[in-house]
């Protein structure tokens, strides 16, 4: 009865857009009285949600309509997709045949590396140039600081009156590099989380004031925000993922076979591409009792200073000299706090 009376509402509107808000609201008002006798505790929590969302409408279809693009829903859809298909159909086993790299894991990774791009392009898009290059580097950074580096010099050289706030975008993404090390360190142990506190937190700190002072520097955001376009690549996600799968297989085989030696060589070439996978690497081996603690710190640093030179190397040739010494220089004053640190609390042993 109830779904025949919003079928002939429906029918009897004559606005020129019409919608079914009003009608959609009736249904849920049905259904929430009569689920109010049998569960009155999920009745009022779904009221305050249905009442939430009919007071936030107009934000929201402005958002849907005028902000988000065609291209960003259907992004929107993909990331969907990915989370809530296909991640619960992959195996959650690890396999022999993939150096014991397990499926789902690595597809939760894929959906993580989804999220957080989409979330850097919706605060780029909604907050403008100032705040928003600066929270996007911040996201990104989490992700690939290296290329959240590259893509800001690349608009700095395109638009250089943006180039203090794409520097200051740059050097938040080493604050996410710095987190997410004492992240994963902190996920992995007690141990490991207190052998590379003292160095990556003031590598953490520094980061903090540069990205703190660029941003004050940065002209503050006027005019339209930014193009709307793709809010993330698949592609990338995909060899960010499979990065990280391959360069932690990695290291505990060069550990396993060739011993420590081995490690802090290959830590050193492998944080060149990415110093997250190579550090819980170590991290996790140092956890077991398979690396010694100054090991691991030795491999932690090597991994975070060949990041940092990577992440120059992308300033310069994405930027040029005028973004890529800016942002070089507080990078290598980053890194050189961190050995600073190292050196000054000394390897406990």
């Amino acid at each position: 009865m109830v779904a025949a009376l919003v079928v002939v509402a429906y029918w009897r509107d004559r606005s020129a857009d019409p919608g079914v808000t009003t009608e959609i609201a009736l249904f849920l008002t049905f259904v929430l009285g009569v689920l109010s006798v049998p569960h009155p505790e999920i009745a009022a929590g779904g009221g305050v949600v249905v009442a939430g969302l009919l007071a936030a409408r107009g934000p929201l279809q402005q958002f849907a309509t005028q902000t988000l693009s065609e291209q960003e829903l259907r992004n929107a859809l993909v990331l969907a997709a990915a989370a809530l298909v296909v991640l619960p159909l992959t195996p959650d086993v690890a396999l022999p045949w993939l150096a014991g790299v397990n499926l789902r894991q690595l597809w939760r990774l894929v959906v993580l590396i989804l999220a957080v791009q989409a979330a850097g392009d919706l605060a780029l898009r909604l907050l403008g140039p100032r705040l928003g290059l600066a929270l996007s580097g911040l996201i990104s950074g989490l992700i690939s600081s290296t290329a959240t580096i590259a893509a800001l010099g690349v608009r700095s050289r395109e638009q250089p009156e943006l180039r203090t706030a794409c520097v200051a975008g740059a050097w938040f993404s080493t604050v996410s590099t710095s987190l997410m090390l004492l992240g994963l360190a902190f996920l992995i142990g007690d141990q490991p989380l207190l052998r590379i506190l003292p160095f990556i937190g003031v590598a953490l700190l520094a980061a903090v004031l540069l990205g703190a002072l660029a941003y004050r520097r940065s002209p503050p955001s006027h005019g339209p925000r930014l193009t709307q376009g793709r809010a993330f690549n698949l592609r990338q996600a995909l060899l960010l993922a499979l990065l990280f799968a391959a360069l932690a297989a990695g290291v505990a085989w060069l550990q396993e076979t060739l011993g420590s030696l081995a490690t802090l060589g290959a830590a050193t070439v492998a944080g060149l591409a990415d110093a997250h996978a190579t550090s819980s690497a170590a991290m996790a081996l140092a956890a077991r009792g398979e690396l010694s603690p100054s090991t691991m710190q030795l491999a932690v640093l090597l991994a975070f200073s060949s990041n940092t030179v990577a992440k120059m190397v992308a300033a310069y040739a994405a930027g040029g000299s005028a973004y890529g010494g800016r942002v070089s220089a507080g990078l290598l004053l980053v890194a050189l706090s961190a050995w600073g640190s190292w050196w000054l609390w000394g390897s406990p042993g």
